[in-house]
Parts: structure tokens; C-alpha cells; sequence
């Protein structure tokens, strides 16, 4: 009996690693479940590193990317900042919004934004709204590093739970060339 159940362990193990079954719907120790893909754009304000309100909209009728991340001037966080910064380009020719999110007030984010020429909004989520309504855990005050990727009707199409920051940017990029 003991060692039936352990090969149904295994090979339940198995799909996960192998085919991501819960990539999805992947539940933090210390929070709610992320979006699961499917999932409509939530309807959110907020403010940018300029002071200029943010709207997502699930009607905006553009590819839209949202990646969380821990706090500006980090190395892990300047990191994929500057990677997307450096790929600006293809994602405004791919006709994808992108937009930066951490628990940093406008002005953290401004100054972030002007040493590193970031080109792209970064928001501010001071009081975890966002977070909360992403799904995406928040210990000590600071989001983990999760990035979602909505197609042009607001649907989530992919969730990325671990993310290497170096090469995220062209990682989503290159999943952005797949849906085309």
C-alpha cells in the first residue's frame, strides 16, 4: 500500500516539474494564490514615477506585461529594470505595455527610474493593492519577483513565478513572438 502511494507521489511530482501544472495557480507559503491564467486584467490605479496616474484596464486592447519586484536599487531588482530598459524598444514594437510595480514610494521610484534611464512606468504600490489583487506575496513589505503577461482582450496568458532577472525581459519577449 505504502508503495503504491509513493509512485502515485512520484509520478504526480513528475507532471508538475515536467509539464508546470501548477505554474498557474502556484500558492505562496505566506499569501493567496497568484492569478490564474485566464484570469481578466484587474482594474487598478495607481501612481508612477512621475506622479502621473496608472490605469490598467482589461479593455486597453494592447499585450500587457506586469512584473512585480522587491525594491529599486537592488541589484536583482536594477538588474531586470535595465534589462527591460535595454529591450524598450521591441516591447513598444510588439505593442506591449509594461509596467513595473514594488512597494517603493514615486519618489524611490523616480529616482530609480532617472539614475538607471528607465523609459517605462514604474508604480507605486505603498499600500499593496496591487500585490493583493495580483495574488503576489508581500513578506516584510516587499513583493516577490512574479511577472504576468496579458494578451490584447486582458486575459492572463502566462504567469512567470521565477524569474531570473537577467534574462526575464527576453524571455517574455520571446513568448510575446510565440502568440503573434
Amino acid at each position: 500500500m505504502c508503495q503504491t502511494l509513493r509512485s502515485a507521489a512520484v509520478i504526480a511530482f513528475g507532471c508538475l516539474a515536467l509539464f508546470g501544472c501548477n505554474q498557474h495557480t502556484e500558492a505562496a507559503a505566506d499569501g493567496p494564490a497568484l492569478l490564474a491564467v485566464g484570469t481578466s486584467l484587474p482594474s487598478l490605479v495607481g501612481v508612477d514615477k512621475d506622479g502621473k496616474e496608472i490605469r490598467l484596464s482589461p479593455s486597453s486592447g494592447k499585450r500587457t506585461l506586469v512584473y512585480f519586484y522587491p525594491k529599486d536599487g537592488t541589484p536583482g531588482c536594477t538588474k531586470e529594470a535595465c534589462a527591460f530598459r535595454d529591450v524598450w524598444q521591441r516591447f513598444e514594437q510588439a505593442n506591449v505595455l509594461l509596467y513595473g510595480v514594488s512597494r517603493d514610494d514615486p519618489a524611490a521610484h523616480s529616482r530609480f527610474a532617472i539614475e538607471h534611464h528607465i523609459p517605462f512606468p514604474l508604480v507605486s504600490d505603498v499600500d499593496g493593492k496591487w500585490a493583493n489583487a495580483f495574488g503576489v506575496p508581500s513578506p516584510n513589505g516587499k513583493s516577490k519577483r512574479v511577472s504576468f503577461l496579458f494578451d490584447s482582450k486582458g486575459k492572463l496568458v502566462t504567469t512567470y513565478p521565477n524569474v531570473d532577472p537577467g534574462v526575464h525581459a527576453d524571455q517574455v519577449l520571446r513568448d510575446v513572438a510565440a502568440t503573434n
